[in-house]
């Protein structure tokens, strides 16, 4: 029997770890659009929620998470992932991952767990202030050692090949043509645009992976990278999978609020070891918002930070946290400090300016707890896949947990279920009467006005008129993008504002479709929960 052949989308957390493991039984591609090292995994400060105390317990995990979800988890998904959880981060440390420690009581060696915005206890395992970048470091360093597995840096997938596409162009298969046709679509293959040449290459698969991250930058401030454009869910969307609870957009309370700074995270693991925020008059104002002070779930201190700025007219607030040691400071927090220091910010001594951002999409690719999307041969793991462990709000460090534990579900199933190799002939890439385009400020300015309209009708507050407005100004923005990316050569950057537009439209129509108020998603038209609207939103083309 031939082995797997694997394609996987994306870099981060979730495709390195699924890669290390399906590298044992089969061949491995992954593809990334820019370097292997660019991913949101990289920029994850806080850490991963992880129960390793004995003060700690599985079932107080599940407690905060389905009250921060805000009625919307999945219990049962829920259950599995944080069960599953520990095994996952010993594997992880035996690839060479070092959380921090500290010295107990005894005068031995602990890890030095935080603690974060909804969480009863400390859980968050991390590395100081750079998580993410430490995990992205270790699972490369072992993907580069593995012969089964190939890297294609600066590649983008531009569209998901189906056997339904193969009908409609009548290309011939070793299996019957009429079979193929009564049979559900599958997936079975990429088109991939290779930027070093200029190229669209066409690649079969097997088992394709999507774990190309969030959609933050279809905002105008953000804390991801710019690499977060949604490609994943749109790709998806495309080629007829279901897509759901898109509205959930995560706004992190605390962005770096300062002109020079761009996308800068202010961890919330500040607040977990004390930061208060303060407005412009040096008030704490969040005991007037809810009990749990500054480690309210982020749903909540995002829309008490929104209107406290908006009540007093102010551009930012403040976050505080210069009670504490500077020694302390610079050692649990050396990036936070080393870039406050660059824009003239010192943290040991005065509060930092923050604003909300964007900053991930609870939504996502419909799965279920084996990865499996709608689409047969398609999975989606991390961020871009939308599992019901989030709810209508994700716990804070709940994310890194989910990718590495469901890229492990997702290999095992694949495995178990013996899947089946394709053997289709897959029609080229045709690039029609395209010609290069002279236009490049046509694509920019595309791209500011989704940011811009995003960010004030489908913020952190929405109404119905702001979304009715957001709708129909995407609609045509949609058939602009449309007819430029027919008409013309296709770049990156167009490739990034045709999948923005489409993550944005599904955005706009899952919130128009939730008429209450539930977790991310606060409308003053519903203000409270309408119990009979407790369920998912789902997106499926007809």
């Amino acid at each position: 029997m031939k082995p797997l052949r694997y394609v996987i989308v994306g870099s981060g957390i979730a495709g390195l770890s699924f890669a290390l493991k399906a590298a044992e039984h089969g061949l491995v591609t992954i593809i990334t659009k820019r370097s292997q090292a660019d991913s949101n995994t990289a920029w994850a400060q806080g850490g991963i929620a992880c129960v390793t105390s004995d003060e700690d317990s599985t079932e107080l995990h599940v407690r905060d998470t389905i009250i921060a979800g805000d009625g919307l988890c999945n219990e049962q998904v829920v259950r599995t992932i944080l069960k599953e959880g520990p095994a996952c981060i010993s594997e992880l440390i035996s690839f060479g991952m070092h959380f921090d420690k500290r010295i107990d009581s005894s005068g031995s060696y602990e890890l030095d767990l935080g603690k974060e915005g909804g969480h009863s206890k400390r859980r968050i395992l991390h590395a100081r202030d750079k998580t993410g970048l430490e995990i992205e470091e270790t699972l490369i360093t072992a993907v580069l050692k593995h012969p089964n597995i190939t890297v294609l840096e600066n590649h983008m997938a531009v569209d998901l090949i189906t056997t339904e596409k193969l009908c409609e162009n009548n290309i011939g298969s070793l299996l019957d043509m009429t079979s193929l046709k009564r049979a559900k679509p599958r997936c079975v293959g990429l088109y991939i645009l290779d930027q070093t040449k200029g190229r669209v290459i066409t690649l079969p698969t097997d088992v394709t992976i999507l774990a190309t991250g969030g959609c933050g930058k279809v905002y105008l401030y953000t804390t991801n990278p710019n690499i977060a454009t949604g490609d994943g869910i749109a790709m998806a969307w495309r080629a007829g999978a279901a897509i759901a609870n898109m509205e959930f957009m995560q706004f992190h309370p605390t962005c770096l609020y300062h002109p020079k700074a761009k996308s800068f995270l202010i961890s919330e693991a500040v607040r977990g070891e004390g930061g208060i925020l303060l407005n412009s008059a040096g008030e704490r104002f969040m005991e007037s918002y809810d009990k749990r002070l500054e480690l309210a779930p982020r749903d909540i201190v995002a829309r008490a930070i929104d209107a406290e700025m908006k009540k007093r007219g102010d551009e930012c607030v403040y976050l505080d946290i210069s009670h504490q040691s500077s020694s302390f400071l610079k050692t649990r927090f050396p990036k936070i400090n080393e870039v406050c220091q660059q824009h003239g910010i010192d943290m040991t001594r005065e509060p930092i300016p923050v604003v909300p951002g964007a900053h991930y999409q609870c939504g996502g690719v419909k799965t279920d707890l084996y990865a499996r999307t709608t689409l047969p041969g398609l999975y989606a793991i991390g961020e871009t896949a939308c599992t019901g462990l989030h709810g209508a709000n994700r716990l804070a460090s709940n994310s890194l947990l989910e990718a590495l534990v469901m890229a492990a579900r997702a290999e095992a199933d694949i495995r178990e279920q013996s899947f089946p190799t394709n053997n289709f002939i897959l029609p080229q890439w045709n690039a029609g009467e395209t010609h290069d385009h002279d236009e490049g400020v046509v694509i920019h300015h595309n791209w500011d006005e989704i940011r811009r309209l995003m960010w004030d009708y489908m913020g952190i507050v929405r109404t119905d008129k702001r979304l009715q407005r957001a709708a129909k100004r995407l609609k045509n923005l949609e058939m602009e993008i449309q007819e430029f990316y027919w008409n013309f050569k296709i770049s990156v950057d167009l490739l990034e504002l045709r999948n923005l537009v489409t993550t944005a439209t599904l955005m706009v129509q899952s919130a128009m479709s939730r008429k209450e108020s539930r977790g991310l998603h606060y409308t003053l038209d519903y203000p409270e929960h309408d119990v009979t609207l407790c369920q998912e939103t789902l997106l499926q083309k007809s």
